[in-house]
């Protein structure tokens, strides 16, 4: 029977069982139908229809060691592991040769926990199978599970030299490679792979990502050139050439990439970023924010498309256009410190203290970890006259980023002005210490103190 054949055959036995369910009245199957339309809605997640089959199947061929093995499947798949096994037992006194029964004692040792006990039964399956294929992948599954690279990879690729049309194999190969940080090896293995399989875009794409890694980017995309010319509807390997043309600042020839993706599949957020940010450094500007704002219209909660659009405008010096869409941003997730941090910076460069004080408070709350957060925080509050917060913040910050120059500048000028001259002295010598040629520092943020005659002769007690 032709593979057609064996489809159309499929489809007639699931139309059949259907209307014998819908009439009440009692159709015959033979056994293997009965295990493929079990199959067929276990794999739907027609998990009662998967039942209804298996009782009628059991039913008309009781005796049917192939309609218990997926009544095996079933009672792993409702986490029946102990009714399973049981049955396992039974079956296995039947037809001890019939490798399922081991495939299937494996599931159930993996279910477990216990791997070492499901490559054993796996080991027995490979004695009585036919299809090894599918054992040596199963093998290094469980070798994947109890982080034995070298094992898994070792059975994945057996698992390919038997079927070298089984592309997760191929993939499953490639990952281990990657954990184990092992680009050039990867790269020989898949070479010799196309060397025999040349038409393996799978291959090439993969191929090409392993040279992504070493930033050899010209040969990723001689690569992903193999593979899209095989199969030219393949979306990775377009987008993968795009990111490759990026590095390479061929922003022209990214956005091509991106654009043939954007034909082969609906619109991604992720690639119109992409195609925005190329624009963006080709200097293209307004055709830059019309895919930004396409991005964040097609995933308003893409973050990186709002910072996108709020840095552009940064950039250009429109803080209030960046104002006003950071605060459309924060008005979908209002806990994103990007966008707090962002709402701060800006409100700051607009010389609003209050708002900016506020929006680096929340972006620290929400896990800002920069040093330039807290010291625009306290600038903040400083600018608010907020002195002893100020300090409090300062002391928080020193807990965090010891011996930070910037930090000691900022507590010398606060604690001058505060009139605390020890406490002043002791920060303004740490930070001439730690680095005397910015002491500029101390004369921008704090001018007044600067001119104090008792910091100059700190600053010139150094200088000599």
């Amino acid at each position: 029977m032709y593979v057609n054949d064996e489809e159309e055959h499929f489809r007639l036995s699931i139309s059949k069982f259907e209307s014998m369910l819908k009439s009440n009245k009692i159709f015959f199957f033979d056994s293997e139908e009965f295990e493929n339309i079990i199959l067929h809605y276990l794999d739907s997640g027609k998990l009662n229809l998967s039942k209804k089959a298996l009782k009628l199947g059991l039913e008309q061929h009781p005796n049917s060691v192939g309609l218990k093995l997926v009544q095996v499947e079933l009672l792993v798949f409702e986490d029946k592991l102990d009714a399973a096994e049981r049955l396992l037992n039974e079956l296995a006194v039947i037809d001890a040769a019939n490798e399922e029964i081991y495939i299937q004692r494996a599931n159930i040792y993996s279910k477990k926990g216990n791997h070492e006990k499901a490559i054993e039964a796996l080991n027995i399956a490979l004695q009585y199978t036919d299809d090894v294929a599918d054992v040596y992948s199963l093998m290094g599954m469980e070798y994947l599970y109890v982080d034995k690279l070298e094992q898994a990879r070792y059975y994945f690729i057996k698992c390919l030299e038997n079927d070298v049309e089984d592309q997760s194999a191929l993939y499953n190969i490639v990952y281990c490679y990657d954990f184990l940080d092992q680009h050039q090896e990867a790269i020989v293995f898949l070479n010799e792979f196309i060397d025999d399989n040349p038409y393996s875009e799978v291959a090439w794409h993969q191929l090409g990502r392993q040279y992504m890694h070493l930033k050899e980017y010209k040969k990723a995309i001689e690569a992903f050139d193999y593979a899209s010319v095989i199969d030219e509807y393949f979306l990775g390997a377009h987008l993968e050439k795009g990111k490759a043309y990026e590095q390479l600042k061929e922003y022209e020839k990214a956005i091509n990439c991106y654009n043939t993706t954007l034909e082969i599949d609906d619109a991604s957020s992720y690639i119109l970023l992409r195609i925005g940010s190329c624009y963006e450094a080709l200097n293209k500007n307004q055709k830059a924010l019309k895919y930004y704002l396409r991005t964040v219209h097609e995933d308003p909660l893409l973050d990186k498309g709002w910072v996108a659009i709020t840095d552009l405008y940064i950039k250009v010096g429109n803080f209030q256009k960046a104002l006003f869409y950071i605060n459309k941003a924060i008005g979908i997730d209002e806990q994103n410190k990007l966008y707090w941090r962002r709402y701060a910076v800006i409100n700051k460069e607009l010389g609003y203290y209050t708002d900016a004080e506020y929006g680096f408070s929340k972006a620290i709350a929400f896990g800002d970890d920069f040093l330039d957060s807290w010291l625009f925080w306290v600038d903040a509050l400083w600018k608010l006259n907020e002195v002893e917060v100020a300090i409090q913040k300062l002391i928080e910050a020193s807990e965090i980023f010891p011996d930070e120059y910037e930090i000691a500048y900022r507590f010398a000028g606060l604690y001058f002005t505060n009139n605390e001259i020890e406490k002043g002295s002791f920060h303004l010598s740490n930070a001439l210490r730690w680095n005397f040629k910015n002491k500029k520092l101390l004369q921008d943020l704090f001018p007044l103190v600067w001119e104090n005659p008792v910091v100059q002769d700190y600053i010139n007690l150094f200088k000599k």
